[in-house]
């Protein structure tokens, strides 16, 4: 058993919020990653796909999650359960932003769907096919 104490979280700065890992293979030795996201007020995230299923859970504020075509308001205790392999995209309310908390595999893997990486993206997000662990979750 390890214990992650609150001090010793891995927070990673994004363009659309905080990323903070409370477990994952490299924090904690544990066999998933679970991360908090704290994300912006506006934040409209990248349209991703994971190859393997993750657990939100939203703890404050709003967002609307736009999953495989089809979009979805979720809030505070609203939980999410994403599918591998579909694309998702989600969209912070505007004034509040988020927080939620995310479980999955350890070794998870982030890729753009279609293999193509948006102009704008982020350092952190994978390049055309290339699929990676982010590094909240490693």
């Amino acid at each position: 058993m390890a214990v992650v104490q609150s001090a010793d979280s891995r927070r990673i700065e994004t363009p659309n919020g905080v990323m903070t890992t409370l477990a994952s293979p490299s924090q904690g030795e544990a066999g998933q990653a679970v991360w908090r996201v704290e994300a912006h007020p506006g934040m409209v995230g990248p349209v991703h796909a994971f190859d393997t299923e993750l657990v939100w859970t939203w703890l404050d504020g709003a967002a609307v999650v736009e999953l495989g075509g089809e979009r979805y308001e979720v809030g505070p205790g609203d939980t999410m359960v994403l599918p591998a392999d579909v694309s998702r995209q989600m969209f912070a309310d505007s004034g509040r932003g988020f927080v939620s908390i995310v479980a999955a595999p350890a070794g998870a893997r982030v890729y753009n769907p279609g293999g193509v990486s948006e102009p704008d993206a982020c350092d952190l997000a994978p390049k055309g096919t290339e699929r990676t662990v982010p590094p909240w979750a490693r």
